[in-house]
């Protein structure tokens, strides 16, 4: 089978975005699946490096060398977009900007063109304490731009893209295009930015947490922050509401189809401090522990079921795994796995586990602005 980059599987077509009221809205025939089963009998890879004496940039590098190296994961892949987990502008919440730095300076060593790409769910002026949540939803693109600058200043971000001379994209608002999803349970067509249409590499790059409707947020769950706010919403209450149709946390469904419309084919979770309990916010009860961990792989279902069972869940357990295993995704086993490294068993900890209820019981949550 041939291997192809982003751009020459995602050809794109002029449409109209009138009815979306989206701004050169263009539309891409076909999707690369990444999550293929494998071939020849080889197993995905993931490695689980210790972080010592604080050198997180070193346990990264070491992360990556241990899957192959940034030179085989790119090959033939020159626009490389960083996708971290900038969910607010709570620093306990989201990924270890340290993280962040360490691969865009491994990236940009490499060669490559590297971007940092998010949509946050909640700043200014969408956190109103007083109402239900602290939350309102919005589609107005002038306040999604603010709330996406404040969370990039208050995180540091804009002086990390500064300092790094890496441009920081938000993934709310700006030029969009339509990926067809035949086969998604959630939708036919997904709308999204058109940097991660045009990115030939996507490296999701979460922190590990718990989390009340997904059970865990990694890899794949943190994608979710890639559906545009201009047209679903700040807090997503739209993709949650749909997905809820189709299964109850309103959540797994939705997390495969954007996983299968923009597969991450790099994953480096974030473990140097973690998150347990009632995640994925200090806000919402989730209790931050010291984990001193990073997990990669290329395979975003493999690099999380390895995080996941690290933290003491099996992977049965998981909804986004169960849907996952329903597109028929693989790898289907921890045992289908190659793990390098550290051994699970060395660096398991059990987390205190979420109360995970259904979309359905706080489908209130997130009132428009």
């Amino acid at each position: 089978m041939k291997n192809i980059n982003r751009r020459e599987f995602i050809q794109s077509l002029a449409l109209g975005g009138v009815a979306l009221g989206l701004p050169a809205l263009t539309a891409c025939t076909g999707y690369r699946h990444a999550l293929i089963p494998r071939q020849n009998g080889d197993k995905p890879v993931v490695s689980i490096v210790s972080i010592k004496n604080g050198k997180i940039d070193y346990a990264v590098h070491h992360a990556i060398d241990l899957i192959g190296g940034i030179d085989h994961i790119a090959a033939g892949k020159q626009r490389i977009l960083i996708k971290p987990n900038l969910v607010s502008p709570e620093p306990h919440d989201v990924t270890n900007p340290a993280v962040v730095k360490a691969l865009v300076r491994l990236m940009k060593a490499s060669g490559r063109d590297v971007s940092i790409g998010e949509g946050s769910a909640v700043g200014p002026p969408n956190f109103r304490p007083k109402i239900f949540g602290g939350v309102c939803r919005t589609k107005d693109v002038t306040q999604l731009n603010q709330i996406q600058q404040f969370v990039f200043d208050s995180l540091g971000y804009t002086d990390l893209g500064r300092t790094l001379k890496t441009p920081l994209i938000n993934l709310h608002t700006g030029e969009m295009a339509r990926i067809p999803l035949p086969g998604g349970f959630v939708y036919k067509e997904l709308v999204v930015h058109r940097a991660l249409a045009d990115a030939d590499l996507i490296c999701s790059v979460p922190m590990m947490k718990t989390h009340g409707l997904a059970t865990v947020t990694l890899g794949m769950k943190n994608m979710f922050g890639t559906f545009p706010g201009q047209v679903y919403g700040t807090v997503r209450s739209a993709v949650h509401r749909r997905a809820s149709e189709v299964e109850p946390s309103g959540t797994a469904s939705a997390i495969v189809d954007k996983v299968r419309a923009n597969t991450p084919g790099l994953v480096v979770i974030d473990a140097s401090t973690a998150m347990q309990g009632q995640g994925p916010s200090v806000h919402m009860g989730g209790q931050l522990i010291k984990t001193q961990l990073i997990i990669a792989g290329t395979n975003p279902l493999a690099a999380d079921m390895v995080a996941a069972n690290v933290m003491g869940f099996q992977p049965k357990e998981i909804s986004t795994f169960v849907w996952a295993w329903k597109a028929g995704l693989t790898p289907l086993r921890l045992a289908d796995i190659e793990i390098r490294g550290k051994k699970i068993e060395d660096v398991r900890r059990p987390f205190m586990r979420p109360m995970v209820v259904p979309w359905a019981a706080i489908r209130q949550y997130g009132p428009p602005c």
